[in-house]
């Protein structure tokens, strides 16, 4: 792979050094290599020229490697990679909507965000065909999103997800005004996912060092994060087969979790929490006690509420069997974290890509086998509650062993190392969360790309409603949990 580089999860990558191929190259060397692509991104490079980079993860060795091509001003198109390795389909869609080089022959080539006009929806034709469209604004706190249902009967043949309508600008945003604030308002039920990855770019940027205090202390949120919204995706499931008494167990042991960081750092949904240099909040002894009580607490009532649903025929009819995505379909369309996870494909990056505390503290990774449905979907949850239950008690009896520790790194600088470019991920609830930054030879920030794993996801959710009943989508919906924003940056 002498044309491309191998670098490391969170450290600095010399732009200069990033090889340039020509895009034929790259497409053969993609297909040969049979590794996922985690970004596929371009960058305007002067005289009317687009530099594209491409990132793969080779996640059985903790590595990324990277490579890039340049397009001149004349160059409008290029072979589509999505042809050989389907993972590209919407990394290559997202690449011509915003610099308009056309991938040839790309099978699905349909907009990602700037689509309200004259959208090229899927059509059948058949006298027993019809169509259900739902959306964009919905009931409750749903975000915007347009769902275009192929109907023979109560049966989907195909379901087109429309996004798009919120038009933040997050990226250019970035740019501007770059900060914890701004980078964990991105995806309100990932702020601690988003703040770390964020904090780690311009730490690295920046050539900080955080203490190992406040490692632990991102590291525990971060669980802590996770073991929230599982118990709520539970809840929302229970609610939508129906099952009353399962959420409202769910919703009143999510409030504990949520009011336990609320204690430790003043924000139910962690905000404040994280910031460059480490951590704003030092949970006191006292702090850190309750919270071993409470999560205790936690696990015995999520356990005897997910055991009882289980044993529950009516409950099983609903989720066995119902909105199930293959193992060959989640790897041929790019699926990654939960989803994936779900479905057979074992990636997870916190033990992939993994930080010296996983094996310091005894995590290991845990498969189950799954079947890909929405019983698998509420099962993992389960599974990963606990786990994160468990790592989560480890983290904070780990923590008293630096409690002189300072929560911040001092001496905390502004400016950031030119001609660099550094790739962070971060294992979020969803899946991986991924920030890339690049800075000029001035040191100023000049892009700012981010992949939430719901950007992989989406096409999955259209893909597990196939041969489906309609009236099954909000439960197929609900067991995926996608982010609207995350999607619509």
């Amino acid at each position: 792979m002498v044309k491309w580089i191998k670098v490391k999860n969170n450290t600095r990558i010399d732009i200069n050094k990033i090889p340039i191929i020509e895009i034929s190259d790259m497409r053969s060397e993609v297909k040969a290599f049979n590794l996922r692509p985690i970004g596929f991104f371009g960058k305007e490079w002067g005289f009317g020229c687009v530099r594209l980079f491409v990132i793969l993860a080779d996640d059985a060795n903790a590595d990324l490697y990277l490579s890039s091509s340049v397009f001149g001003n004349d160059v409008k198109s290029y072979e589509s990679f999505t042809q050989e390795v389907p993972a590209f389909h919407i990394f290559e869609r997202e690449f011509y909507e915003q610099f308009g080089i056309e991938p040839l022959h790309h099978p699905w080539l349909k907009p990602v965000r700037v689509n309200q006009d004259k959208y090229p929806f899927f059509e059948m034709e058949g006298e027993e065909v019809h169509q259900v469209a739902v959306g964009p604004i919905h009931a409750g706190v749903i975000e915007p999103g347009h769902f275009r249902f192929m109907c023979n009967g109560e049966t989907v043949y195909h379901l087109e997800i429309m996004l798009g309508y919120q038009h933040r600008g997050v990226e250019d945003m970035m740019l501007k005004n770059p900060s914890n604030q701004l980078a964990e308002s991105i995806c309100g039920d990932s702020v601690i996912a988003y703040n770390t990855a964020y904090s780690q770019v311009m730490e690295t940027l920046k050539a900080i060092n955080i203490s190992r205090k406040a490692q632990l202390i991102r590291k525990m949120a971060l669980e802590m994060e996770r073991i929230a919204v599982h118990i709520g995706d539970l809840g929302a499931i229970s609610g939508d087969i129906a099952y009353l008494m399962g959420a409202s167990v769910f919703g009143a042991t999510r409030t504990l979790v949520i009011n336990t960081t609320l204690e430790m750092c003043g924000s139910r949904l962690g905000r404040g929490f994280v910031t460059v240099g480490g951590v704003n909040y030092d949970p006191s002894e006292e702090v850190i006690d309750r919270a071993v009580e409470t999560l205790n607490k936690v696990r015995t009532d999520v356990d005897r509420m997910v055991k009882t649903m289980l044993k529950n025929s009516t409950v099983m009819s609903r989720l066995e069997k119902t909105g199930t995505v293959s193992l060959e379909k989640a790897k041929d369309i790019g699926l990654v974290g939960m989803a994936a996870r779900t479905c057979g494909v074992d990636l997870d990056s916190r033990f992939d890509f993994p930080d010296k505390w996983v094996e310091e503290l005894g995590f290991t990774r845990k498969t189950m086998n799954l079947k890909g449905d929405v019983n698998a979907r509420f099962k993992l949850r389960y599974k990963e509650i606990k786990e994160s239950i468990s790592m989560v008690k480890k983290i904070l009896a780990k923590l008293k062993e630096y409690k002189n520790e300072p929560i911040i790194a001092e001496g905390v600088n502004n400016k950031l190392t030119p001609d660099s470019m550094v790739i962070s991920i971060v294992e979020g609830w969803r899946g991986e969360v991924v920030h890339i930054a690049m800075t000029d030879l001035h040191g100023k920030m000049t892009r700012y790309k981010i992949k939430d794993p719901s950007f992989n996801n989406w096409y999955g959710l259209g893909l597990a409603v196939r041969n489906n009943g309609i009236s099954d989508f909000p439960l197929c919906n609900k067991s995926f949990n996608l982010s609207y924003c995350g999607n619509d940056l």
